[in-house]
């Protein structure tokens, strides 16, 4: 859709999926619409975060770290974290639980993306 390619959704306790979604800062032109922050609002309200998983493509950006830390979000699985090393140790020593699934398509994903857009790239992770 011509933004950034990373996907986020989180899942409930029980495996329930609560919401699903995707970077649209540039399609919406909305600096805040990370993946991580689509799913989250497309949950909607919940009485409680624990419990929960945030399963992403990419290691989660300062911001979307402090969105899990914030609402107690459980756990988070990442689809890889070699393109770009978010806030996944922080968020480990606050004890939340980190899978790092080093998935080669999610590598191939985004490596292809920084290589075809540094543009766009160096925009979404605050880089000039």
């Amino acid at each position: 859709e011509g933004g950034i390619p990373i996907g986020a959704a989180l899942y409930g306790a029980d495996g329930a999926a609560l919401g699903r979604g995707h970077n649209r800062r540039v399609q919406d032109g909305d600096p805040s619409l990370h993946a991580e922050t689509a799913a989250f609002r497309a949950a909607g309200r919940q009485r409680s975060y624990r419990g929960t998983t945030m399963v992403t493509t990419l290691s989660p950006c300062w911001y979307c770290s402090g969105l899990v830390r914030q609402f107690g979000i459980s756990r988070v699985v990442i689809g890889e974290a070699r393109t770009f090393h978010g806030g996944h140790d922080w968020l480990a020593k606050h004890g939340v639980e980190i899978v790092l699934l080093d998935d080669p398509e999610c590598v191939a994903l985004m490596r292809a993306f920084v290589t075809d857009r540094p543009d766009l790239w160096n925009e979404d992770i605050g880089h000039d």
